[in-house]
């Protein structure tokens, strides 16, 4: 396969592949280097990618799994907590204090869950899987994809239900 073909497949979904990596790793530099890593071994395996029937889906397992061993390793110690600020010049500084704090607040939620609703969440309401492909991503039956997910919505939602009710009484 040629370098122009291996790109033309595998760049549609390499911010997919960064935002999995990210929400697993939580560092950017973390996700960068996973990022990278995946990529480097897709080309490594640029020769057999035709048999694969979903090449996108089959990164973001590699990606999966790269990330879960990164995590088991020794070098999950070194991983650093790295808060994502989005700006826009148009938000006034108390929309963007606001954002800021609802983004923090779902990324703690988000952290709170079992590492499979976590993967899960992320996947169907994030990057807009379907629960096919989540299923085979995360080598899971589809229904067991749906439950997981209706779990992790329920949690966040009841976080989210007790964050705005805490100063209400």
């Amino acid at each position: 396969m040629q370098q122009s073909d291996f790109l033309n497949i595998v760049m549609p979904f390499k911010d997919k592949v960064y935002r999995l990596a990210k929400r697993l790793l939580v560092s950017n530099e973390e996700a960068e280097d996973a990022t990278q890593e995946v990529l480097l071994k897709l080309w490594d395996k640029n020769e057999q990618m035709s048999k694969y029937k979903n090449v996108e889906a089959f990164a973001m397992t590699m990606t999966k799994n790269f990330c879960l061993d990164k995590l088991k390793s020794k070098q999950a110690s070194n991983l650093k907590l790295v808060h994502s600020n989005y700006k826009d010049e148009n938000v006034s500084l108390q929309k963007q204090v606001e954002l800021n704090d609802s983004l923090d607040w779902m990324q703690r939620i988000m952290e709170t869950l079992p590492e499979q609703q976590r993967m899960v969440i992320q996947l169907r309401d994030v990057e807009q899987y379907d629960f096919d492909e989540i299923a085979e991503m995360l080598e899971m039956k589809p229904t067991a994809v749906r439950v997981a997910l209706s779990r992790a919505r329920k949690a966040v939602r009841e976080e989210l239900i007790k964050k705005h009710n805490y100063g209400v009484s």
